[in-house]
């Protein structure tokens, strides 16, 4: 089979479409039997800023972006201007006839940086600023420039369904756009129009005008670029069902197939299209009569009172959860913090982006790690575990309830903006291994037998727990130090032996938690190099890795998964043989590089960073690593690539 590796962007201002043509997109290739990764690209105003959706399709799984562009599917002007250099030779640009005299450095939207070093580029080009010259030295390159007629697609739209005035349905160039681009890589129009009835099947009014649009669209591309492009997207058998999600849907999905009843959100980017998801979805049916449940979702006043009332609703015996971002996770503290001293197994799923204060809201980063560990006023156990790709982001979040109960702790489960905004094909996940670990729990019968203390010291720290409300279960809860009943007391001896009994429980999750949930390892166990990295990086460095194995070099990959309590002695085993310790993150300063040499004494040679708000893709990996596999790299090198 020939290799298959297509990359394709859409890009316009936000609120042209950008993401439902890249969704059509994405499901018309999945129907198709291929494997697509995409992910989104946005500013944080409502509309009109630049935005655009870069996706990756495969005959394999593929599980990151490359930096290369073969087919720029541009709804306006600044799109080319944007990414006109990410588009390779042999590859095409879809631009709008009527654009071609726009004149790029008066573009309103593009920010004075970026005009100021686009105007450095068109002088050291000898070019003007028309869009016609800029593509013309495009073309010159070998890339194709598709010049489409959309007012006049447009028109053909409305004559054909009776619509007198063209402005009703000016937003379908953004199903036009697809269907141009599906006619230049001569896909299965039948496949993209089952997407565009399914992706608009809560919309039945609009669904017969889009596939119109898209059969014009297509016909055209067909009939006057037929010989035009090199890319073809042919179908593969389809051999199992698949799902095309977002890391977003992917914890939704999970915390719903994972027990949780009650999710607490204030909106903030981009947590907050979590809990929309499951607010668009809370009905669970199920195939036994009468067995329907169902999610409650409550958007809060804040985030204090997000955080609280999931603990409230988590002490009731429901499974509860919260959703938020790096400043909503600072109004949180105190709640943890009393979460902490009551034992209180609450979920909170951190969405990191940009930092610090509000900084790139709709931005990538991976900076609020030592945050999410250490935030609080005093000392509490808690567990930080952290998912690496979106399958990943499924199953911990239905982990994340399992530690929270087994261990009666909060439980942080740590994302960021390119998991959440990111997009992948997949099989359908495996979930009849799926189990429901509750804890120790008693009943109403248990309780007939004793007095109850709902904090008694044990040798685990984990002490039998009781939902309230239940009969015989008297207990109290403070924010102040208490005894077991849950009584104050500031007592010194009780103070440390109720200190010692919180923290006694990251001993029983070191013993009891297996190592393939904290660490994953990828490549040779006795190569000479190792990198070590944790969140959405991995998917650029594993094919990184095996991309430089078939080359002859020795590398392996180690994940950190659960970063708190962290598994320092086995980590130390696997970077003891190695020669060279490669530290790949997406912060300034190698945050968890800086944890492991506290917690192992073993520093890290190189450091390979980005923090420039966009995800790291392959290419960049790669060609980071090379050099230090090389000897030629610098100790500290940071990655730049993304618009």
């Amino acid at each position: 089979m020939a290799e298959v590796d297509f990359n394709w962007m859409a890009g316009g201002p936000q609120g042209s479409g950008v993401d439902t043509a890249a969704n059509i997109f994405g499901r018309a290739c999945g129907y198709g039997g291929l494997y697509v990764y995409g992910r989104r690209e946005y500013h944080s105003n409502i509309k009109g800023l630049h935005s655009y959706f870069h996706l990756r399709v495969s005959n394999h799984e593929v599980s990151a972006n490359l930096n290369d562009v073969d087919l720029l599917a541009a709804f306006d002007a600044e799109t080319v201007v944007r990414h006109i250099e990410e588009v390779v030779p042999g590859g095409g640009i879809i631009v709008d006839k009527d654009q071609l005299e726009i004149k790029t450095l008066t573009i309103q939207t593009l920010p004075p940086e970026f005009k100021s070093m686009f105007k450095n580029y068109l002088e050291s080009k000898g070019l003007s600023d028309r869009l016609s010259d800029l593509l013309k030295d495009a073309e010159e390159k070998g890339i194709h420039i598709f010049q489409i007629p959309y007012m006049e697609l447009l028109r053909q739209i409305a004559s054909k369904l009776g619509i007198d005035k063209l402005s009703k349905i000016m937003r379908m160039i953004n199903v036009l756009t697809v269907g141009i681009s599906f006619g230049l890589v001569d896909y299965d129009v039948e496949l993209v129009e089952k997407a565009v009835r399914t992706f608009f099947q809560e919309k039945p009014k609009i669904i017969e005008m889009n596939v119109v649009a898209l059969k014009i669209a297509y016909d055209y591309a067909k009939k006057s670029f037929s010989n035009d492009f090199k890319h073809n997207l042919q179908k593969l058998p389809v051999k199992e069902e698949r799902i095309f999600l977002s890391g977003n849907q992917a914890v939704a999905v999970g915390k719903v197939l994972g027990g949780c009843r009650i999710q607490t959100y204030y909106p903030i980017t981009p947590a907050a299209d979590e809990s929309e998801y499951i607010e668009a979805h809370e009905v669970l049916k199920t195939e036994i009569p009468g067995m329907d449940a169902g999610v409650i979702v409550i958007q809060t006043e804040d985030e204090i009172a997000a955080i609280n009332m999931a603990s409230g609703a988590a002490l009731t015996g429901t499974r509860a959860a919260t959703s938020t971002s790096g400043p909503g996770f600072s109004l949180m503290v105190e709640g943890l913090s009393w979460a902490g001293n009551n034992e209180v197994p609450v979920v909170i799923t951190y969405y990191q982006r940009g930092a610090p204060s509000t900084g790139l809201p709709t931005r990538h980063g991976q900076d609020d790690l030592r945050f999410a560990i250490h935030a609080g006023h005093g000392e509490f156990p808690r567990i930080v575990l952290a998912s690496g790709d979106i399958k990943e982001c499924f199953y911990d979040a239905i982990t994340a309830f399992n530690y929270a109960e087994r261990f009666q702790l909060p439980v942080i489960h740590l994302i960021d903006k390119a998991l959440a905004n990111s997009s992948q094909t997949f099989p359908l996940f495996e979930t009849k291994e799926i189990k429901i670990q509750r804890g120790n729990i008693l009943d109403e019968d248990k309780l007939k037998y004793f007095e109850y203390r709902r904090f008694s010291f044990t040798e685990s720290g984990v002490s039998p727990r009781v939902f309230l409300g239940t009969k015989g279960g008297i207990h109290w809860y403070t924010g102040d130090e208490h005894n077991e009943f849950g009584h104050i007391s500031e007592e010194s001896f009780n103070r440390t032996k109720m200190m010692e009994k919180r923290m006694k429980k990251l001993e029983a999750v070191e013993i009891e938690v297996p190592i393939s949930e904290k660490i994953n390892f990828f490549g040779d166990k006795n190569a000479k190099n190792i990198i070590v990295s944790w969140g959405s990086p991995k998917g650029a460095i594993i094919e990184s890795l095996y991309k430089l194995t078939k080359e002859g070099f020795s590398l392996s990959f180690l994940q950190v998964r659960m970063i708190h309590p962290l598994p320092s002695k086995h980590i130390a085993e696997f970077l003891q043989r190695a020669e060279k310790v490669i530290d790949v993150e997406m912060n300034y300063s190698g945050q968890l590089g800086g944890i492991i040499r506290e917690k192992t004494g073993i520093p890290m040679d190189f450091q390979i960073l980005k923090y420039n708000g966009r995800p790291m893709t392959t290419t960049e990996v790669y060609n980071a690593l090379k050099p230090v596999l090389l000897n030629q790299a610098p100790k500290r090198q940071v990655l730049t690539f993304g618009s």
